[in-house]
Formats: structure tokens, sequence, C-alpha cells
């Protein structure tokens, strides 16, 4: 089954199919960011799948179509201090309420990746849904897009972390630059407790 053909099967119950997924819980450093999506009924947008699967250039170019295409799309965030403050995976489903919340129309069911659901109404977690539903695969791609260029942004702010390129993940680089400069006011506090 396609991802395309696991919505159309499920929009005979529920027409108006809402998809969300979260960027960004594992970085030590930024915002977790959100999308939620509608595509019109019968969209298929060729090459859609789980944003991990697919190369920086191919996302880019699908984020463009999915923006044009979708009847309706929001991108959220959850900011380095609600992180701090509620943790990592309160904020991801925070950012993703928001997202939804911010769709501004109306719909049947949201599809929430993983395994747990923001306070939305008609939420239904689906494990694995970025490479399952093609709505969740678009929102996923919306939201990794965003929170690269995000990360591309605070590169430009604070070049010595080199977030360009690791995009805020503890990879042997950024934990090098982090014993050198210590942490900057975008790190996860929480998230450098484990630092050696």
């Amino acid at each position: 089954m396609t991802l395309y053909e696991y919505d159309l099967a499920l929009s005979a119950e529920f027409p108006v199919i809402a998809g969300a997924d979260e960027a960004g819980r594992g970085p030590l450093a930024g915002d977790v960011y959100a999308a939620a999506v509608i595509l019109p009924h019968g969209c298929i947008i060729d090459g859609v799948n789980d944003s991990k699967k697919l190369t920086e250039k191919r996302r880019e170019l699908l984020f463009d179509e999915i923006i044009s295409r979708a009847e309706a799309y929001c991108i959220a965030t959850a900011t380095v201090d609600e992180i701090e403050e509620l943790n990592i995976l309160n904020a991801a489903m925070l950012a993703m309420k928001r997202a939804i919340e911010g769709l501004g129309a109306g719909y049947d069911i949201a599809l929430i990746d993983g395994n747990k659901t923001p306070d939305v109404k008609n939420a239904r977690a689906l494990v694995k849904g970025d490479a399952t539903s093609q709505t969740v695969a678009a929102a996923s791609i919306l939201a990794k897009v965003s929170r690269d260029r995000y990360m591309a942004e605070l590169d430009l702010i604070y070049p010595e972390y080199g977030f360009k390129k690791h995009k805020g993940y503890g990879t042997a680089l950024h934990y090098e630059m982090l014993r050198k400069y210590g942490p900057s006011p975008v790190h996860r506090p929480s998230f450098l407790k484990k630092m050696h």
C-alpha cells in the first residue's frame, strides 16, 4: 500500500485528514519544530516520503510543492525555554498542538507521527506515520526543512558551533566546539548534562 493509498482508504471514513509531525527532538540546541498539513482530496505528490529518507535537495523541492498544493498548512515551534520547562516530549507535543490549531481549517482526523498525541480533537497516533501516510510524510518534510533553515540562520549568529553542518545534533564536532566555547543561549541546558 502506498502512502497515498493509506490516506485514500482512511478518507472513506474521515474525508479531511490532517497530518502532523515534529523535527528536532534529539538535538542539543535550538527550538523543536512541528508542522501540520491538509492535502486536497485526490492529491498525490510524487516522492513524498519520510523526510529522513530524502536528500536535503529533494526535501527543499518537495517543501515548495507541498506548500503550493496544500489546502492548509501550519509550521509551529516550541522554544528552548519551553523545552527546558516542559521536557522535550511535552514541548514537541505543544509545537504539534500549535501547528494543528494553526491550520485554520476543520479536519475529521489528525494523524500524529509516533505513539503519543497532542491535546487536540480527533487525534490518532500513527507509529512510523511518516512512512505510512502521505499527509504525515508531507508534514515531516515541512517540519524538517523549516528546522534546517532555522539552524542555518543560527549558524550565522553563532558560527563557531557549526550548526549548519550538524543541525544541532550531538556530533563529535559539536561536542568539540561546546568544550572549546561553552554553550550558547540557544543550547538546551538539560541536554548538556550528559556531556563528558
